[in-house]
């Protein structure tokens, strides 16, 4: 290391008052936890994931078969042979192809040590073998039931994802230099943030992903300027400026998911749908949902049809005066326009002109990694739970998401908060990642097991919303699908079955990238592309689309707006929301999307 890279000593002041503060976290902490423990009673450990179950089942099924057990040990006894080899020949200078390289967009090893310097290359190599052989052995057991393979799969790979050299101070580079460099203090640091992150947790580890005092609604997040027009206890009901002299006839409504909140459409001006739609000359209208506590635990999915999607619907159309409009669908909200859509046929109501699906499931029978928390058993559980409190609390659904990314969403963090000793740097999409929702207790048990469990949805009459059956086959009305190539939460190929439910004409559009940064792609960034097919009869299938399907360059927003013109395209004067059916009440974004819940556990 050279001369320039160490740091001068720490003032010997500042040291002792991070000593005492780390000290005085520490024993509160602890205190705490034995409090609760005396209160609530020594429990036992539980499966109700029902890890062990499926591991022991694993295990069982792999001792039957020796022989392959033999075979996967010599396989990585050869490899960790050939590493040696490698090794020595890089101790020597002299190159040699590596035995193992991280995957595309594995950013864990990007510090230039990981290749330069023979030793971590060595360690780097070693954990990608063993990585790959451990995974291998227990995902081609034999005999294994499905919910046990995904299971062991999935909690396999968030041990090796643990086990990773560079979560660990002794075996990263960029964590050793740190040390060495600030004497030691990146440690102190880290370890004072880790006290943080559980005191702010109550007792759980929250680990920060970024600074949330950087950001305020309505100033550098959420800042497409409009009114909330209505509301009721479920809903706030959006309008935003026009920033066209003309809008379109049809005006625009978009019913964004419950699980997280409306403003990832709006995180900032350069990348917000919103923003970019309302300059297309839509009349944008947006729904903020209510972040539900105990008081409505018995609000159902019925509650979020009649209360949410068809209020705001009768909502728009009194306020704009028009007899049709144009509706948008994300996650959840998707589901729910889906929902919506059959309610709507069955009662002969065709004020819907067009629906358009963002990442939307109508077909349950690929969940993707999600399946893995939803079986009759942990259903059961999770209820026991909500019933108890009213509703399913926002971090552990978020938490569920970060583990279906952890490397990026977990791990990287646990570097650099704890290991690297920094604070998480100020990022919009993060903040809105971690600006989590509640989900009340009957809906999300209806959910979970009328949707994921049984998948009804796509079932004629298989589910039965405000008295009236739904049949997704009656939906004559023109849909646009949006999916992505990489979506961990919606797997495409799932979204493209549920295309083929609805009865009327449907275009499908596959984007790069993932579930938000795929959907969230404006024009300008001119990033990862899409798929169409434009086929005169609809694949059957999403491998059958997908082979007769074309790449464009660019963003899928442009092929939307087309395919919208295409349906109609009549122009009236630009709508002022402070000049509609209805008395403004405040301005955007409103006040139920600024309930944030890590800041109302703090007061």
């Amino acid at each position: 290391m050279s001369a320039h890279e160490t740091r001068a000593l720490p003032d010997s002041k500042e040291l002792a008052k991070t000593y005492e503060e780390v000290a005085q976290r520490a024993s509160r902490l602890i205190a705490g936890h034995i409090r609760r423990q005396m209160k609530n009673g020594m429990s036992t450990p539980s499966d109700e994931l029902g890890i062990a179950q499926a591991f022991m089942d694993m295990m069982a099924k792999m001792l039957a078969n020796p022989h392959k057990i033999a075979q996967t040990q010599m396989t990585l006894v050869w490899d960790y042979f050939s590493l040696w080899q490698h090794s020595m020949l890089r101790s020597m200078g002299i190159a040699a192809t590596p035995m193992a390289t991280p995957k595309k967009g594995d950013n864990r090893f990007k510090d230039a040590q990981w290749e330069e310097h023979f030793l971590f290359d060595f360690i780097k190599q070693s954990y990608l073998i063993s990585a790959r052989h451990i995974h291998d052995a227990v995902s081609n057991v034999e005999g294994l039931e499905d919910i046990s393979k995904k299971k062991v799969n999935f909690f396999t790979r968030q041990f090796i994802d643990a086990m990773s050299p560079t979560n660990f101070a002794a075996t990263n580079p960029e964590v050793l230099r740190e040390t060495a460099a600030s004497h030691g203090q990146n440690l102190l640091k880290g370890f004072n943030n880790l006290l943080r992150d559980i005191e702010e947790g109550d007792g759980q580890l929250r680990v920060k992903m970024t600074d949330p005092s950087a950001f305020e609604m309505g100033r550098n997040v959420a800042t497409t300027q409009g009114k909330v027009i209505f509301q009721n206890e479920m809903i706030q009901l959006i309008q935003f400026n026009p920033s066209t002299k003309q809008q379109y006839k049809r005006p625009l409504l978009i019913i964004p998911p419950w699980i997280n909140k409306y403003y990832i459409l709006d995180l900032r001006e350069s990348n917000s749908f919103i923003k970019w739609a309302t300059d297309q000359g839509h009349s944008v209208f947006v729904i903020s949902w209510v972040n539900p506590d105990a008081k409505l635990a018995q609000k159902g999915f019925d509650d979020y049809l009649s209360e949410g999607a068809l209020t705001a619907i009768d909502a728009v159309c009194k306020q704009t005066g028009e007899k049709e409009l144009n509706l948008i669908g994300y996650c959840l909200g998707g589901t729910l326009l889906g929902s919506a859509m059959g309610y709507m046929a069955a009662k002969n109501d065709k004020r819907i002109a067009s629906a358009t699906f963002f990442v939307a499931l109508l077909d349950f029978s690929i969940p993707g990694e999600l399946g893995v928390f939803i079986d009759e058993a942990q259903v059961t559980s999770l209820e026991k739970k909500m019933q108890q409190r009213g509703f399913l609390e926002g971090s552990e659904m978020g938490g569920t998401f970060n583990m279906l990314r952890s490397n990026d969403l977990i791990w990287s963090f646990v570097v650099n908060n704890y290991l690297m000793g920094k604070d998480p740097f100020p990022f919009d999409l993060l903040y809105w990642n971690s600006d989590s929702t509640r989900m009340p207790y009957k809906m999300h048990s209806y959910y979970l097991r009328n949707m994921y469990l049984k998948n009804l949805l796509r079932k004629p009459g298989g589910i039965t919303l405000l008295d009236t059956p739904i049949d997704l086959s009656k939906v004559e009305t023109p849909s646009y699908f949006i999916s992505t190539m990489e979506d961990h939460i919606t797997p495409w190929h799932g979204v493209y079955l549920g295309s083929t439910a609805l009865g009327g004409p449907v275009r499908f559009a596959l984007g790069g990238s993932g579930h938000i940064a795929g959907v969230v792609n404006p024009p300008s960034a001119n990033k990862y592309g899409f798929w169409t097919n434009d086929s005169e009869t609809r694949p059957s299938t999403p491998q059958e689309w997908f082979e007769g399907a074309h790449r464009h360059e660019g963003s899928w927003w442009t092929d939307w707006q087309n395919w919208i013109d295409a349906l109609g395209s009549k122009k009236v004067p630009a709508r002022d929301p402070a000049k509609g059916k209805f008395k403004p009440i405040e301005d955007a974004p409103g006040s139920f999307v600024k309930l944030r819940l890590d800041t109302a556990r703090k007061k």
